[in-house]
Order: structure tokens, then sequence, then C-alpha cells
């Protein structure tokens, strides 16, 4: 009896075992197919460039062609049906009322598989999230697709209905920026896209009330500071033709682009908010300065009831108002870019007051464009360990009401693992709840194969050296910054041990060499970049020999192969405003050039009789006579003096014959730098009575933007001394023109070279 039972119990086994496998759908077998792709006859580009792509991806994969018809054709079972079409008539009703515009349903009845989608761009995410989730395609990069090879197509049965947690997915890295293939598959929208939403996009406080007309007669349409109006600041929002001029010109624009539903009025890209007595009263009564912009930009919006009026929460506007609520029609703009990104910034105790302005927004109004930034925008190549808080910020932005997400990184140039940051990124928009080690482990076995592991460890200890360290991670920072955090000269070492292992375990692969020596590109630039400071024998770019200072010529070898392989992978600016690679190899030559020069001040004790400032430690008086020459970045080997002028006395210990004197000095208007009024030597032999030799009045400009050095020399007779001073007077204050009209402002000095 018990024999029998046994046998009784095998056979409902192998029956339900049968019926498992019969309910799966075999799409492919053995390179034939009973399928075929159904579409209406009256199907959109949209809807047909997809089925193709369905239809061209299963016949990568199986070898196996399906066709594609249109849903005048009688209906059978063995059919993938994409989109809305008549024979969904045919099938039980499929729920899509779930799924926003952009989500879908994958959804299997018996045979019949449906990819559908509330939209048309819905039905076209179904199709990619099945070739990814269900076929096991990917998409790593444009030029890393994974097809996996496989004769027969079996799928399970499937309900799967996927629902985005934002409305808008953008994020702007580098082959993405429009790239239609690339956003196609990770669900992403297009910068190209997004413009033809978007009448004016940002900073439109100039364009709406043009300072080059108005200023001259009508100063007080402007910002107001310390009692005087600027061009070069924001608009008085109290000022009620403001109002009127802004609605005005922002109604001609609509009527000129009619289609464009998103309209900026938003602050220009500076802190000069207007402090007239109107003003600060209305901000005064709202409790923050986004008081008097939510209060201007309500008033514009309800002249627009059937546009959306966007305005930035950005710099001095950042915290919510209390007491006035965004019209309905107001879209925020919500921007991170003070915040550290060493830690998640809800659990870091440093970002208290951004967490704290994002609750407060999230309270006023669900109409908010997070403009959130994940590269290093100073140093494009900086390795900038953010990669493991990318999640966590995403679910905090998704748990405040942030519906629009816009991701800046490095728009048309390559940055620090631009294909990774930006996968992990796209695939965070779509689910901020994903399985983000699966998706990033994934993704550095398919791009980088066995180097992948080597890379991870890379990443994994980088951060943990940096949340070790407790340090900030700032957007505009510079890898010097980390080096007592994550590139200490010990951690340099062990990174490039990794990424040797990496290199030798695909060596015999062109392609996968050539993705992780670029992956190893920050880290080499990183090196290159410290060793400007001299900060270990191996970490610089001179040696000392026989009292005098030499090139290293092993480094400016790297410089070479560093600007050859940036080079080679099209990586054409290092930095958000420019900065060429052969720019940045310029400036280490004429560093090291000028370390060559024979100094008679080099090594002197120096006496510096102003206060320098300690922002930018680089030793104090030392640092005029260190044989360290600056670049053009005012964090290596400068000493700057903020609203200060510069007098030092250096003491040569001898009476030495000199003819020549000279300083650099920088200008960087757009960091408040400014070349000194006037510079000034004199020489003594007894350090009390000093003869003046030369001085030097600057002509250039104040105005000549882009980061430059200049030299501030005099040549005399050759005469004894034994003490030099140098005086330079600085402008102390920005100027009037200037965005930082009345702030502080500096002037940089690096060496003193008497010959």
């Amino acid at each position: 009896m018990n024999t029998r039972i046994f046998i009784l119990f095998l056979l409902i086994i192998s029956v339900l075992a049968t019926g498992c496998q019969k309910s799966d759908l075999i799409i492919t077998h053995n390179g034939l197919s009973d399928y075929r792709i159904v579409v209406s006859k009256d199907a959109s580009e949209t809807v047909l460039k997809a089925a193709q792509q369905l239809q061209f991806y299963i016949e990568k994969i199986s070898d196996t062609k399906l066709p594609i018809i249109d849903d005048t054709e009688p209906f059978v079972p063995e059919e993938i049906v994409v989109g809305r079409n008549k024979h969904l008539e045919n099938l039980p009703a499929i729920n899509i009322t779930k799924p926003g515009n952009d989500g879908f349903t994958i959804k299997s009845v018996d045979k019949t598989l449906t990819l559908l989608g509330k939209t048309d761009i819905g039905t076209r995410n179904a199709i990619f999230s099945f070739l990814e989730d269900y076929l096991g395609c990917r998409m790593y990069a444009l030029d890393a697709i994974k097809i996996p090879k496989q004769k027969n197509i079996r799928i399970p049965q499937i309900d799967d209905t996927q629902v985005p947690v934002f409305i808008y997915r953008e994020t702007l890295h580098y082959f993405p920026l429009n790239s239609s293939a690339y956003c196609e598959w990770h669900k992403l929208h297009r910068q190209r896209d997004r413009m033809k939403d978007w009448g004016m996009y940002v900073h439109t406080f100039d364009r709406l009330v043009p300072p080059d007309e108005y200023f001259e007669k009508h100063p007080e349409y402007y910002s107001e500071i310390n009692g005087y109006r600027l061009k070069e600041g924001q608009l008085c929002l109290s000022n009620p033709a403001v109002l009127e001029i802004t609605i005005k010109n922002l109604r001609k624009m609509v009527g000129e682009n009619p289609e464009a539903q998103y309209w900026s009025v938003s602050q220009n890209d500076n802190y000069n908010y207007c402090s007239c007595e109107k003003c600060r009263a209305i901000d005064e009564k709202y409790g923050s300065h986004s008081g008097s912009v939510i209060e201007f930009v309500n008033k514009v919006a309800r002249e627009f009831p059937d546009k959306t009026i966007s305005t930035l929460a950005y710099q001095y506007s950042r915290s919510a108002p209390i007491g006035i609520v965004p019209e309905k029609n107001v879209n925020i703009m919500l921007c991170t870019i003070e915040c550290d990104r060493s830690r998640p910034i809800e659990s870091i105790s440093g970002e208290n007051s951004f967490r704290k302005d994002i609750e407060d927004w999230g309270k006023l109004t669900d109409n908010i464009w997070l403009w959130d930034y994940v590269i290093q925008f100073r140093n494009y190549l900086d390795p900038f360990p953010n990669l493991q808080v990318l999640q966590p910020n995403l679910q905090f932005f998704a748990k405040n009401n942030c519906k629009m997400m816009f991701q800046q990184g490095s728009s048309g140039s390559i940055s620090e693992f631009h294909e990774l940051r930006t996968y992990l990124i796209a695939k965070l928009l779509w689910n901020p709840n994903v399985h983000i080690d699966n998706v990033m482990n994934d993704f550095l076995q398919g791009y980088y194969g066995k180097a992948g592991s080597f890379i991870r460890q890379y990443i994994d200890q980088m951060h943990q050296a940096l949340v070790k360290s407790g340090m900030f991670l700032n957007l505009y920072g510079y890898p010097f910054d980390a080096v007592k955090s994550y590139l200490t000269p010990s951690l340099i070492k062990d990174y490039e041990q990794l990424f040797d292992k990496a290199e030798k375990t695909v060596a015999d692969d062109s392609v996968l060499l050539k993705r992780v020596k670029r992956a190893r590109l920050p880290l080499e630039f990183a090196t290159l970049d410290i060793s400007l400071h001299n900060l270990t024998d191996e970490l610089s770019f001179i040696k000392r020999e026989n009292d005098k200072i030499v090139p290293r010529q092993d480094m400016l070898e790297r410089v070479d192969a560093f600007v050859r392989l940036c080079n080679e992978n099209g990586i054409k600016r290092l930095e958000e405003h420019g900065y060429p690679p052969e720019e940045f190899r310029e400036n280490i030559l004429n560093l090291v050039q000028k370390t060559e020069r024979q100094n008679q001040a080099f090594g002197k004790p120096v006496q510096v009789t102003t206060q320098w400032s300690e922002k930018y430690p680089v030793g104090g008086g030392k640092a005029l006579t260190d044989g360290l020459f600056g670049v053009v970045d005012f964090h290596y080997n400068w000493l700057g003096f903020e609203n200060a002028d510069l007098e030092a006395i250096i003491d040569l210990q001898t009476p030495i014959e000199i003819r020549k004197l000279s300083a650099d000095f920088m200008q960087y208007p757009l960091a408040w730098i400014f070349l000194p009024i006037k510079v000034e030597y004199a020489i003594s032999i007894d350090g009390q009575n000093f003869v003046n030799v030369g001085k030097i009045v600057n002509t250039t400009s104040q105005q000549k933007g882009k980061v430059f050095l200049q030299a501030f020399e005099t040549s005399f007779k050759p005469v004894k001394a034994r003490y030099i001073k140098i005086f330079a007077e600085s402008v102390k204050l920005c100027p009037a023109w200037h965005r930082g009209a009345g702030q502080p402002a500096w002037i940089f000095i690096d060496e003193v070279i008497a010959e």
C-alpha cells in the first residue's frame, strides 16, 4: 500500500512539474518561434521603433526573427502584444490605471505576453525593462551593450507593474546628454527634449529686466547693497515697476513660444540680493530671503495660470519662507550645491540646515525640481568618492515631495567614472530602492571584465577612507584637499597596485584595457596634482641636488603620458570652465622652469608685517622664498591676503649684489582675486634704511576675466643689499561692477625672485 501511495505521489509531482513547464512562455526554440509582435495599425513612431528594438534584440539573442504585424490580423495566443491595440480585447482586462505617464505593466496571460504603458513612452519603457529584467540584456554604455546568446528564450509567467518615483529624470553627463538610445533604454529624459518644454531655464532676472537697457536710467530696479545700486546683482523685488516690466516681457516671450510650458523667473547666479528697506522688510516678514522671491513669483504666476513659473531656491534663497505658500503653478527648483557629499544628507550632522530646508519646502509644495550635483566641478578628473551616497540621497529627496530630478554631472565632458556614475543614477532615478550593490557589481563585471573586482576594491577602499577621516567632500575641491583623507601617500600606493592588477588581468583585451586605463586617469591626475605641492620626495616635481632645485624627469614623463591618454579618450577639459590637459602640462612646465632660475632669495628668512590668510595655508612668509612656485590655481603655493596689503622683508643674511627683483601675482575675478594696484620694491644694507628701486603700477584691467599670472618686476643697476622689502597695495574690496561688490578681495603672491 505504501509503495502504491509513493508511486501515486511521484505521478502527481511529475504532472505538476509538467504543468509548470507548460505554463512558461517559449518565445524561441532552436531558431524557430510561433510568436509574433503585434502593434496597432495606427501605432505611433515611438511604439513602432520600440517594437523594432524588441525584434532586433530577440533576433540577436536567439538568431530568431519574430515578425511584426498590426492588429488587423486575427488574434492567436502566441503573441507579444505591444501597446494599445485590438488584440487586447481577447485578453482579460489589464489594469494600467496605476502606472503614471512613464509607468507600465508587463503581464503574461497563458501564452500571450503584453507590454503596455499608459502612454507610448510607457510602452517603450516596458520593452526595454523586459529586455533587461527578463532577457538579461544590458546597455552599460553606448559602446558596451550586453546581449546574451541563447537558442531558447523561455520565460515564466509575468505580472510586473513598475511606476517611477520621479516623474522627471535627467542626468547631465557626457554621453547621455543627447543620446536617444541611452536615454530611452534607461528611461531618462534628455536635455534636448527638456529644452523644448522650457521657454527660459534658470538665472533669468537679467533677461526679464535687462540691466543694459534699464540700469542707467533706473538703478532703483536693481539690488541695493550698502546704499549702492548694483548693475551686477539681482532685481529689487519690492519695486512695482520691476514686476510690471517682468510680466510685460514674459508675456511677449510666451507669445513667441506658446508651446513651452515652463518659464523660469529666477535669481541671477550671485549672492547680491537686494537689501533695500522694503525688500528687507518682506524677507523679515517671511523669515527668509526666499520670502521676497516667492511673493514676487506668485504675482507673476497669477498672470500665467496655464503655465508653470519656475524659480530657484538656491544659495541665499534656499531656506523656505514662513507664512506664504507657492502658487500651484509655481515650481521650486531646490539646489544642493553647498552640501557635503561624504555621507548621506539625511544622516550627516553638518547638513541639518539643508535637511530642514528640503523638509520645509516639501511641506509647502509637491512641485519641486531637485537640482543635485554629483561630480567634482572644479576638477572633473578628481577622484570623487560619492557613489555610496547616491542612493540614500535620492531616497531622501523622494521622501520629501521632490518629484522632478536633475542630477548634474559633467555635461559634455568626461569626468571620473562617468560611465558607472551615470548608470547607477539612471537605475536609482527609476527606482531609488533598487539593490544598488548588485547593480554596481553587475556593471563593473560587464564593463571592465575581470578587472571589475579590483576596481570595486578601489572604490570601496577610497570611500571607507573618506568616511573614516570625517572630512568634507566638496564639489569645488582639489585632490590636495584629500591628502589627509582618501588620497594619503600610502593610499595612493595601494590604489596604484590595484590598478596594476586590474590592467594585468585584462592585458590581452584591448577594449577592456582601454576602459581600465581611462578609469585610472583620475588617480593619475590626483597624483600629479598633489605633486605640485611637493608633498613627499615621491610626490614632487622637483628634487634638491647640491643646494639647488632641479626637475624630476620621471614626473615630467608622467605628465606627458597623462596628456596623451586624455587626448586618446577625448578629454578636452579638466574642469567646469575649461582647462585643457595641454594647459595643465604647460602650467607644470612653467612651474618647473621657474624653479631652475637662480634666485638669491631662495631659502632666506622672511618677515611679513601685514596679515596673510590661513584659509589657504602655505606656511606663511617662508612661502615667498621656498622655491615652490604657483600655477594658475590659487590653492597651490600661493600666499593670500584678504582685504589687506602685502608688506614683507627678506633677509639675504649677507650683502649680495642684485640687479633685478620680481614676483608673480594672480588675477581671477571669478574667485575675488585681483592684481595689486601697485607693487614697490626697496633694498637696504642695515634693515632700517631702505631705498626704493622700483614701483610698478598695474595697468591691466580688473575685468580681464580668465585666470592668469602677471609678473611685477623691476631692473636697476647692480647694487649690494642684504634686505629686500616688497609692498603690494590691494584693491581690498571687490569693485562695484563685480558680482561680489563690496566684499573682501584677495591678492595672491607665490615667490619673490632676486637676481
